[in-house]
């Protein structure tokens, strides 16, 4: 098994169902990956252990997805030097809907920097797809593995284009 390069952490594991949009997309490039639990606020002591120790066990970008008052993300990232993405979540117990946890994410202190994506899946698809972008830098195969797939997606779109 290969050691992972991308860490899918989530504050709760009602988030998963959301993150396996990142999971999908990483496993779509072979991207090894691990998923990883912890809270900011209800495991501070496990999310500082897991934010420390992430670069040294090989992880290269960290993708963190939290509902509600959504620390998680900037929390890690305040504690690492790898980039870190995070996706807002729409969480059943806010009546605001991920925008809650959007302003959370993406309201970091300056020297704090998280990359925020949109809320909910298509921000969790689009976060594999940074990470893939991020990773592709020093992987010629994987650029050409996204060059393809970026390739494809127009493909597409005019194909259905020509359907209308």
């Amino acid at each position: 098994m290969k050691k992972p390069r991308v860490s899918i952490v989530m504050g709760s594991d009602s988030d998963l169902p959301v993150m396996k949009e990142v999971a999908s997309i990483l496993e779509e490039f072979d991207i090894p990956y691990e998923l990883y639990l912890t809270s900011a606020h209800r495991s501070p002591e496990r999310t500082s252990q897991f934010a420390g120790q992430a670069a040294g066990r090989g992880i290269r970008v960290i993708i963190v997805g939290a509902g509600m008052a959504a620390h998680l993300a900037g929390v890690i990232a305040s504690q690492t030097p790898l980039p870190v993405i995070g996706v807002p979540l729409d969480s059943s117990a806010s009546p605001l809907h991920g925008f809650d946890a959007l302003l959370s994410t993406v309201q970091m202190p300056g020297g704090v920097p998280v990359a925020t994506m949109a809320i909910g899946k298509a921000g969790a698809k689009n976060a594999g797809l940074m990470a893939i972008r991020i990773l592709a830098l020093n992987d010629e195969a994987l650029r050409g593995r996204l060059d393809a797939y970026i390739r494809k997606t127009a493909d597409t779109i005019a194909e259905k284009s020509e359907k209308l």
